[in-house]
């Protein structure tokens, strides 16, 4: 299981750094692209911060219990 962890917490990582980034370019970028997409990236970009933590969290208590 720890290296189950050590898997998901760079990718969940890595999801929010990507969707932020995409985010802000769509938001800086305007137009019907910025439109679309700036306000759909963002709500993900917040469910990608809550699945992190949840990730975050549960690899804290895991290897709280296994030492």
């Amino acid at each position: 299981m720890r290296d189950l962890f050590t898997l998901l917490i760079p990718l969940s990582l890595a999801a929010v750094a990507i969707v932020l980034a995409v985010g802000i370019y769509s938001l800086f970028r305007g137009g019907d692209f910025g439109r679309t997409w700036s306000n759909k990236l963002m709500r993900l970009r917040v469910l990608a911060q809550f699945i992190a933590v949840l990730v975050l969290v549960a690899a804290a208590l895991w290897r709280a219990n296994v030492h």
